[in-house]
Parts: C-alpha cells; structure tokens; sequence
C-alpha cells in the first residue's frame, strides 16, 4: 500500500529584517548627506551588511512565500547598496588609483535614473500592500529624483539636498515599519496600523 506525507515548512515573514536593513543604511547614509558626519569609511559596512545583506536575505525569504514583489524589492534594493558600496570604495582609491581615475560619475547618475524607474512602478505595488510601505517608496523616488539629477549635474546642490531629507525620512518611516511588522505578528493584532491597500488597483 503507498501512502504519501505532505510536510508544511513555516517560514517567518521576513519584511521586518528587510526594512530593519533600509532603515539602518539610510540612517547612517543620510547623516553624511546632510554633513553631520563626515567620509564614507564607515558608512560602507552598513551599506554591505544591513542595506545589502539584510535585504538580500528578506529577499530569499520572501520568494520561498512565493512573494513576487517582496523578491524583487528586497533584492533590487539589496544589489543597489551592494553596487553603492563597491563605487565608494572605487572612489576612495581602495581598488588601486588606476580604477579611481577613470571613473565618470555620469555612468552612477545613469544606475541611479534606472532605479529611479524601478522604483516608480514599484511605487504603484506598494499602494496595493500598505500605506507605510507605499510612503517609503514614494520617499525612495524623492531619494533616486534627488541621487540622479545631483549625481548628473542639474542643480547639484539643491538635489543633494532633497536625497539627504528624502533618505533620513525612508530610514525613520522603515523603523517604523519594521516595528509594526514585528509587534502586529508577535501579539496577533493590530499594534502599530500601518494602513489599508489603497483598492485602486487590485480589488
């Protein structure tokens, strides 16, 4: 007689390490934009740890739940700072001054548009998960408006300065984001709302 066994794997909703990661690297990154710390020396571990790390494992967590845009997100943003760091590092001479030499920061404005666009449409997904989640995307679009048009020359100073504001406020939102992730699962209710889809799109 054959008889067969189905065994439930229970993964934990990996959302609140992934937005633990953003917010700790927008943290730290911002208080560089904004001049209340100076070089990027040690902002470059948390770009590697927590904003590419921590991401990128919420990203593989999120895709054995068959979540399509958690993947994506995670893991899109996850390689960004993977990429972000590898450029400081080329920039601060650590690969040799052959490579710092040559590099033509136009290529960094032309990632940055690309994310921009990324991040647009993925701005229209977040308003179909939750209105936290959707804030923070439309600050990531401020962020990448801000890193594509500085990074590419056009009001430098002014652009710099909407990143540096936009990236402070993504780190702040996420913490709470992550927060209410955490404490709405651990208590099995609504602890800190984060707020209804908005039903536009997906009914």
């Amino acid at each position: 007689m054959n008889s067969s066994q189905h065994v439930k794997i229970t993964t934990a909703d990996p959302s609140a390490i992934g937005l633990f990661g953003l917010a700790i690297v927008t943290l730290v990154a911002s208080t560089q934009k904004l001049e209340w710390t100076h070089g990027l020396s040690d902002v470059i571990p948390w770009a590697i740890f927590l904003g590419a790390f921590a991401q990128l494992f919420a990203a593989v967590q999120d895709s054995k739940h068959g979540n399509t845009f958690g993947t994506t997100a995670f893991g899109a943003y996850g390689f960004f700072w993977l990429g972000v760091a590898s450029t400081w590092m080329i920039n601060m001479g650590v690969f040799g001054e052959k490579l710092a030499g040559a590099v033509d920061t136009h290529q960094l404005g032309a990632a940055f548009v690309g994310y921009l666009i990324f991040t647009l449409f993925m701005t229209i997904g977040a308003m179909e998960t939750n209105k936290v989640l959707f804030i923070i995307f439309v600050l990531i679009d401020f962020l990448f408006i801000g890193l594509s048009l500085s990074t590419l020359g056009i009001a430098e100073g002014f652009f710099h300065d909407v990143a540096a504001v936009s990236e402070l406020l993504i780190a702040l939102v996420s913490f709470y984001g992550c927060g209410a992730n955490v404490l709405n699962t651990h208590f099995g209710r609504t602890f800190l709302p984060v707020g209804k889809p908005f039903g536009i799109f997906k009914k």
